[in-house]
């Protein structure tokens, strides 16, 4: 079940969350039905015990004594289980409610683009889809019965006591105009401070995520201390957040208990006082002093059920922001939108063109990142993009894939405008081998089937063969379980030329239209690198191929190569008319064979000199 994340936007909170628990609203019908049975048991039985003091006690007819305390027990035993059965009712009402509302708001995370993630903190969505979850869970399975209860036994209580003696239940009634408005101000105060709360938890669980991811980074540099420092001042922030609230609670909090106290002090005085003059019987304020607990009850915990609600309405603040943020990327395409969906081919073939394409990103519009990019190659072509760090180079290729669109100009896939594909359809076309390598905590054989079809499965051979061409088969089938083993978390206990080359095995068994490989092989050494490059040679005119590399070696053989320098191409080509002409690629290649004098950099600053000289006589010799 999926809501629409726009419907309701406007919505009071409980409007809007009832939209997910619509088809759970019969057992939720159920459980207040039963409640009310509850409810009616407990309003009946001080009129029983009222009955046996004033029949049984007061006036000795013992022949009533078995019949009343009969009436008692089964009064008590439909009571309970009633409450029981509201209890398991309710409990389910808003689990269901629940695992409808994560399901939403992990597909919502699947559909949000690079541009949400790069600004929302990680801290912030596991909030959302845990405590801010339990919250609304909370309040629907619990705080909305026992505001009902509050309710229902005030009025009920204070009813019963009104036929019984009306004059004592108009002195009880008296205290509420002072219930209410202590209530309206403890709510007001409360939602801001619970917002806090929940804004300092996230940055609490923020930074607790990166430290466990970044555990290694802490412990080269010996920053466990500042890393802790860190920690305690993020701790005390939600500390004293949580202190606020407990010193606004405490503000409130003594008066409402001292309201449930001056109930029971009116009962005992005043009612006392009638039973003295005779105007009320000792079994009227058993009664009465039974019910009280109906009226005290709802008072004191009127404070606590404000705090809850408001509690509720943060959470629903940060969820409902998660649920309506919109994607910059969008899929226009539909399967009947027009005849031009009839004119897309059935498959992405690989050609790709940029029509002079400007890109800055959104919250930095300013900024241009790329400038007048303007290049084709054909289907099955081999491109080589080569760049400074922060050139634009990542930037460029994501736009292949659409997880950004151009500011101004076209990227065509097979001569028509990307975002006039189906993105499903051209994702699937397109194979990311990122610079940051991401492995899930799964079988090596999983990993690399990733991307494949469920109903048709990794078959072993396939997997095998495709580990094989990303020169990753040697060190899989020297690891103790092969194909079958488990690795860590992000690919812990893997070296980084180990996770690149299964990564790129992951993009391959996929059989993309177009790989795109983003310094994937800079972690590996030249040998199997040149290795890859044969491999990857023999699969042939079957898929475009764009490598973004520092080595010379990795582009050299690529039918078009870029030289990009902020954001704007200075030059393009293939390896030999870049060499002829004496400019910025022929000064990396001589750096590269440590050929010129001065310091042997690499193009992006790193000391690359020894080895991609070797590097480059590698690739030749291969």
């Amino acid at each position: 079940m999926f809501i629409d994340p726009t419907r309701n936007r406007n919505a009071g909170n409980l409007r809007w969350i009832l939209a997910y628990a619509r088809p759970d609203l019969p057992r939720a019908v159920g459980g207040i039905l039963l409640y009310l049975v509850s409810a009616a048991m407990a309003l009946v039985t001080p009129l029983i015990s009222a009955r046996i003091v004033d029949q049984v006690i007061e006036a000795g007819h013992l022949n009533q004594l078995g019949g009343l305390c009969i009436l008692m027990i089964v009064v008590t035993i439909v009571r309970d289980l009633a409450y029981y059965g509201n209890q398991m009712w309710m409990e389910r009402f808003g689990q269901n409610t629940i695992y409808r509302l994560v399901s939403d708001e992990f597909e919502q995370l699947h559909r949000l683009d690079f541009t949400y993630f790069n600004h929302t903190r990680t801290g912030d969505i596991m909030n959302c889809m845990t405590s801010d979850t339990d919250a609304i869970r909370h309040l629907l399975s619990w705080v909305s019965y026992q505001m009902l209860n509050c309710i229902v036994m005030f009025a009920g209580a204070l009813a019963m006591m009104s036929v019984i003696d009306w004059r004592l239940a108009l002195a009880l009634a008296a205290v509420t105009p002072f219930l209410f408005v202590l209530t309206r101000k403890l709510s007001g105060r409360a939602k801001p401070l619970f917002l806090a709360i929940r804004n300092s938890l996230a940055s609490l669980n923020s930074l607790v995520e990166e430290n466990i991811e970044g555990n290694r980074v802490v412990k080269a540099f010996v920053r466990e201390r500042h890393e802790t420092d860190r920690f305690d001042r993020a701790n005390d922030d939600y500390m004293q957040r949580n202190m606020d609230m407990a010193l606004n609670t405490r503000r409130y909090m003594p008066w409402l208990d001292g309201l449930g106290f001056s109930l029971q002090l009116i009962t005992i005085g005043f009612g006392g006082w009638l039973v003295l003059q005779g105007n009320m019987t000792l079994g009227d304020l058993v009664a009465f002093n039974s019910y009280l607990w109906m009226i005290d009850s709802p008072v004191r915990q009127s404070g606590w059920l404000v705090n809850d609600w408001q509690r509720f309405n943060a959470s629903c603040v940060k969820i409902r922001a998660l649920l309506t943020a919109e994607p910059r990327i969008r899929d226009t395409h539909t399967a009947d939108s027009d005849s031009t969906a009839d004119a897309t081919p059935a498959h992405v073939q690989g050609a790709i063109c940029f029509e002079h394409v400007d890109f800055a990103f959104p919250d930095d519009p300013g900024t241009p990142v790329l400038e007048d990019i303007d290049f084709a190659v054909p289907a099955g072509a081999h491109l080589g993009i080569l760049g400074e760090t922060g050139s634009g180079k990542s930037t460029l290729v994501n736009m292949i894939e659409r997880f950004y669109d151009p500011t101004a100009g076209r990227v065509l896939i097979d001569g028509r405008d990307a975002r006039d594909w189906p993105l499903a359809e051209l994702r699937d076309a397109v194979s990311v081998v990122a610079q940051d390598t991401f492995l899930f905590s799964d079988t090596i054989g999983s990993n690399i089937g990733f991307g494949m079809p469920d109903d048709r499965g990794p078959n072993p051979e396939y997997i095998r063969r495709i580990a094989f061409i990303a020169g990753a088969d040697d060190f899989i089938e020297a690891l103790p379980e092969g194909y079958d083993t488990v690795v860590g978390e992000r690919g812990v206990g893997l070296s980084g030329g180990q996770r690149q080359r299964l990564s790129l095995a992951r993009a391959l068994a996929d059989d993309p239209s177009i790989l795109v490989m983003d310094d994937t092989t800079s972690a590996v050494d030249m040998e199997t690198e040149a290795q890859i490059q044969q491999h990857l040679a023999q699969l042939g005119g079957t898929r475009t191929i764009v490598t973004i590399a520092h080595r010379i070696s990795s582009v050299k053989d690529c039918d078009l190569i870029l030289v990009l320098e902020h954001g704007r191409i200075v030059e393009r080509g293939t390896h030999d008319e870049l060499i002829a002409q004496h400019g910025r690629y022929h000064d990396i290649y001589r750096r590269q064979l440590g050929l010129q004098s001065g310091s042997a950099q690499g193009y992006d600053g790193r000391d690359e000199a020894p080895a991609d000289a070797r590097a480059d006589r590698t690739g030749k010799e291969a």
